[in-house]
C-alpha cells in the first residue's frame, strides 16, 4: 500500500504542519505564494504575535543601541577617527555574516520533522511568503539572543576596548541589512544601484535559489562564486 503524500493546508495554522513535508518539504518551500498577506503560524495568539515585526521597529530598537557601543569606546580612550575605522570594520564583518548565515544556515537541506519545522520558522517562511511584510525582518527578542554569542565572539578576538566599537559595527550592519532587505521587497528604487540590487534578490527568489545569497552587496557572491548564471556571463538578472 502506498502512503498517501501530506498535503499542507493553508487555512490552518503551518508551523506544525510542515515538517509532516518530510523530503518533499524542499520542493514545497520553494515554490512561493506572491501575496502581501501572511500565513498564520500558530494556533496561539502570543505565539502568533511574537513572529509579526513592522519594519521601523529594528532601527528604533537597535540604532540606539549601536551608538551606546560606539560611545563605550570612545569612554575607554579612543579617538573619533579610530572608532569609525573600527565601525566600518564591524560593518565589513557583517556582510561576511550575513552571507554565510544565508548560504549555509538558512538554505540548508532538511528532510525530518523538527528539522523542516525549524528551517520554516528560520527562513522557508521567507521563501514560501516573500511579499510578506510583517515577517520580513527578523523580531528583536530572537536577535537579542543571538547576540550573544557573537559579543561573545568579538571579545575572543578583539581588545576590550576594542570590543564595543566592532560589536556596534556589526550590529549597524544587521540593521542596514534588515531595512535593506525589507526595501528590496516593498520599496519602489528610482536610483540604478538599488534598482540593479532589487532585481538581483528577488532574482534569487523567484529563479535561481541556490544563487545569489548577498543581500546589502553582491561581493561575497563575486568572492565564493555563487553569481547566478546570468551575473556570471554579464547579462541582468
Amino acid at each position: 500500500m502506498v502512503a498517501q503524500e501530506f498535503t499542507v493546508d493553508m487555512s490552518k495554522p503551518l508551523v506544525f504542519q510542515v515538517g509532516h513535508l518530510g523530503e518533499a518539504y524542499q520542493d514545497w518551500v520553494h515554490q512561493p505564494i506572491v501575496s502581501k498577506e501572511g500565513p498564520r503560524f500558530f494556533a496561539n495568539d502570543f505565539l502568533e504575535f511574537l513572529t509579526r515585526t513592522v519594519w521601523w521597529v529594528i532601527p528604533t530598537i537597535w540604532l540606539p543601541i549601536v551608538c551606546w557601543f560606539i560611545t563605550m569606546s570612545v569612554r575607554m580612550g579612543h579617538t573619533i577617527p579610530e572608532v569609525a575605522l573600527m565601525v566600518m570594520t564591524g560593518v565589513f564583518l557583517w556582510t561576511l555574516i550575513e552571507y554565510t548565515l544565508h548560504r549555509f544556515l538558512f538554505h540548508m537541506k532538511t528532510k525530518t520533522y523538527w528539522a523542516n519545522t525549524a528551517h520554516y520558522l528560520l527562513h522557508g517562511c521567507h521563501h514560501k511568503h516573500p511579499m510578506d511584510g510583517l515577517r520580513l525582518v527578523f523580531p528583536p527578542a530572537a536577535t537579542a539572543i543571538l547576540c550573544v554569542p557573537f559579543w561573545n565572539l568579538v571579545k575572543l578576538i578583539a581588545t576590550p576596548s576594542t570590543t564595543p566599537a566592532l560589536f556596534g559595527g556589526g550590529l549597524l550592519g544587521y540593521v542596514m541589512y534588515d531595512c535593506t532587505h525589507y526595501y528590496l521587497h516593498h520599496g519602489q528604487p528610482s536610483k540604478d544601484l538599488a534598482r540593479n540590487l532589487k532585481r538581483y534578490h528577488l532574482n534569487h527568489h523567484f529563479r535561481v535559489q541556490s544563487k545569489g545569497f548577498g543581500i546589502t552587496s553582491r561581493l561575497w557572491d563575486i568572492v565564493f562564486e555563487t553569481l547566478p548564471p546570468s551575473e556570471i556571463s554579464g547579462k541582468t538578472c
